[in-house]
């Protein structure tokens, strides 16, 4: 019987609530003005800080009418001001009221509202604006559609401190793509907004700093810009550090290094600015020491990480600034059972957001330990890093997984970690498991990490071998996506070197040729090169190149002739004439080769060739063919008739071939000198 009970209470409760809702609504019907605009007055008192009452307004029809009120010319302007006031209340409450009030296109009434002279209407509809433009559930694409909407903001600008304020933090969050940044520059926002820096108002200094940290973000031109701007006769930069100054909130301290840092990124301060190794990197790693929030120490080590990322020298003087390794260590702790949080608020938010932290960390660390081996066994050698970097793989969280995959990746650039730390802690399993089923995001930086597993000297190789790992690979090289598909071939490539018959027949049975042709035809640069790479790895020890040409000789010379023919890069090339020197190394496939006159007039081109690499490998091509150790393996071979180097000599000399190295005999590159020296050596043996 409770159960019967509970809808028809709930419904008399609702209806109560929405029968007062009802009566606020009604007064925007009334004719008297007067009476309309106490009705307002009374709504907004009404919602404040109430949230079903929003709710309940907006779905009685509140906000139309509130917009209609809001743009007629005949109402005051203290009711419209009312109006746009709460309006903006109504903003403030669930994503789903911002859906609705977007829905009732208050965007563009509000932009029409910006159109009045009167300075207080104009900030109420720029704080409601804002509010609405803040909530991620908004299309940041509306602030653009009308073209004169940003240049009319831009000289709202000089009206007052709010609108300073509501202005800045609009565009700081809807600047998201370059095109968003390049609009905002072309209507001189940096010339309009660093004077803000210097603001009497914090909250305008705030603003316009993290205007200026979105604009300059992977943007050359706009940092390039900013590095010339005087602010009061001050160089911009140097207004940045000294809001980095300890004395500064942590907020101003944080967003001034990531304009320094992104400027540094751009390529507009040089790593080696003492504004930069001096201020901005120790002010991040300040930022990562356990007495901050959590959300700082993240934003702190992110940024540090992409600071960094490309400069060995800062990842030197990071990983001995302050203890970073070791104090990175504390991001897998927190919050600790012990911890000084006493804010029930703060330690349940800290906990439902401590995997950002892990993530933070593995970031910093990829970053940290991508080029320099001491910093890599540093990071190793951390309390139980190895075992974190395992647990990270298998997180419910896809952001913390890729960071640990990063990290991994990272760490995986170095032989010896390969060989000890990837080795005893068994890595390529869970790596296994993250291929099986991942993002792609997820797989690039998987597959990436894999491919240095199996290099010749990794003891993870044999394990992944055996775990059935080529069939995987061979379906990544058939992905869309082209990184993936390099990862594939690469890893392959990787697995090909050195290794035995078996499994080089495996890969090829399971990749199959028409795809192997396929990717020499691929549009992909990389993947070409990796897959001559792959072929060239496949065609090494005679016994293995005579056994593939014998099967597949014919395809291989045809996709080489189309290479070779086509436009393609010198190094496309030079591996293209490397694989076919392997092939002449053959014992039966030499004789594949030297009925091809098509292929033979091919590297008779590449010999007279202007680049040397291509002349290079073209000459050994030759010297290959007219070695005259005599084929005593092809000998043997029943089904096959060798014509022996001699025959091969006098062929190659009819063609032309002999008066060519004696020609490079004379060539001014020593390597080429000497090779076609050593092939003329064979015709006098």
């Amino acid at each position: 019987m409770a159960c019967l009970l509970e809808a028809p209470l709930r419904i008399s409760v609702l209806s109560e609530v929405t029968a007062t809702s009802r009566h606020y609504v009604d007064r925007l019907f009334d004719p008297d003005p007067q009476k309309v605009l106490q009705g307002v007055i009374d709504m907004k008192n009404a919602v404040i800080g109430n949230n079903k009452q929003k709710a309940n307004l907006i779905v009685l029809g509140a906000v139309p009418r509130l917009l209609y009120l809001l743009q007629q010319s005949s109402s005051s302007l203290e009711l419209r001001t009312e109006c746009a006031v709460v309006l903006g209340s109504l903003a403030m409450g669930t994503e789903n009221n911002i859906k609705s009030l977007v829905d009732c296109h208050i965007i563009p009434a509000l932009l029409q509202g910006l159109l009045c002279p009167d300075l207080i209407f104009i900030e109420a509809c720029l704080r409601c604006l804002r509010t609405v433009f803040i909530s991620p559930v908004t299309p940041v694409q509306l602030l653009y559609t009308d073209p004169t909407v940003i240049p009319h903001l831009m000289s709202l600008l000089s009206r007052s401190q709010r609108t300073q304020e509501y202005i800045t933090q609009i565009f700081s969050h809807c600047c998201k793509t370059p095109e968003h940044q390049t609009v905002l520059f072309n209507h001189g926002a940096i010339q309009n907004i660093a004077p803000l820096l210097i603001s009497p108002s914090y909250k305008v200094r705030m603003q316009a700093l993290k205007c200026f940290s979105v604009l300059a973000y992977e943007n050359t031109q706009v940092s390039m810009t900013l590095v010339n701007v005087l602010v009061d006769g001050e160089l911009l930069s140097q207004v940045f550090v000294r809001m980095m100054q300890r004395d500064q909130p942590i907020e101003m301290q944080l967003t001034a290094a990531k304009c320094l840092t992104y400027m540094c990124r751009a390529g507009a301060i040089r790593t080696d600015d003492s504004c930069v190794v001096l201020k901005t990197l120790p002010c991040l790693v300040r930022m990562c020491s356990k007495e901050h929030l959590l959300e700082e120490r993240v934003e702190g080590a992110e940024t540090l990480a992409y600071l960094m990322e490309p400069d060995v020298e800062l990842q030197r003087i990071a990983s001995t600034t302050d203890h970073l390794v070791a104090m990175l260590a504390d991001y897998f702790k927190y919050p600790s059972s012990v911890s000084a949080i006493t804010d029930i608020k703060r330690l349940d938010h800290d906990l439902k957001h401590a995997h950002e932290l892990r993530q933070a960390a593995f970031k910093l660390y990829a970053s940290l330990g991508s080029n320099d081996e001491d910093i890599r066994k540093k990071i190793t050698e951390t309390e139980n890093m190895m075992d974190r970097i395992v647990s990270g793989l298998s997180e419910s969280s896809i952001k913390v997984r890729l960071a640990a995959v990063r990290c991994l990746h990272s760490l995986s650039r170095s032989v010896q970690q390969l060989r000890t730390s990837f080795h005893d802690h068994a890595v390529w399993k869970p790596l296994m498991k993250l291929l099986q089923n991942a993002p792609d995001e997820v797989l690039v930086m998987a597959s990436s990490t894999l491919c240095n597993l199996l290099l010749e000297f990794s003891p993870s190789k044999e394990p992944i071998l055996e775990s059935g790992v080529i069939e995987l690979l061979c379906t990544l090289t058939q992905s869309d996506s082209p990184a993936l598909r390099v990862n594939g071939i690469w890893a392959l490539m990787n697995m090909a070197f050195q290794a035995d018959q078996k499994v080089k027949v495996e890969i090829v049975r399971c990749l199959g040729t028409e795809q192997l042709f396929r990717l020499l035809s691929d549009p992909d640069s990389n993947v070409l090169m990796k897959t001559l790479g792959l072929l060239r790895n496949l065609l090494s020890t005679r016994p293995h190149i005579d056994q593939i040409m014998s099967s597949h000789g014919k395809q291989i010379l045809q996709a080489v002739t189309l290479i070779l023919e086509a436009e393609h890069s010198v190094e496309v090339k030079e591996q293209t004439l490397c694989i076919l020197a392997n092939i002449a190394d053959g014992n039966t496939a030499k004789e594949i080769l030297m009925t091809n006159d098509d292929i033979l007039q091919k590297i008779k081109y590449y010999m007279g060739h202007s680049n040397v690499k291509l002349q290079l490998a073209a000459t050994f091509c030759i010297s290959n063919l007219i070695w005259n150790e005599e084929d005593v393996q092809a000998v043997v071979s029943s089904d096959c008739s060798p014509k022996g180097s001699q025959e091969r000599q006098d062929k190659l000399r009819e063609m032309g071939f002999v008066d060519i190295l004696h020609k490079l005999t004379q060539a001014s590159d020593p390597n080429l000198c000497d090779r076609a020296k050593t092939a003329m050596q064979q015709y006098l043996a």
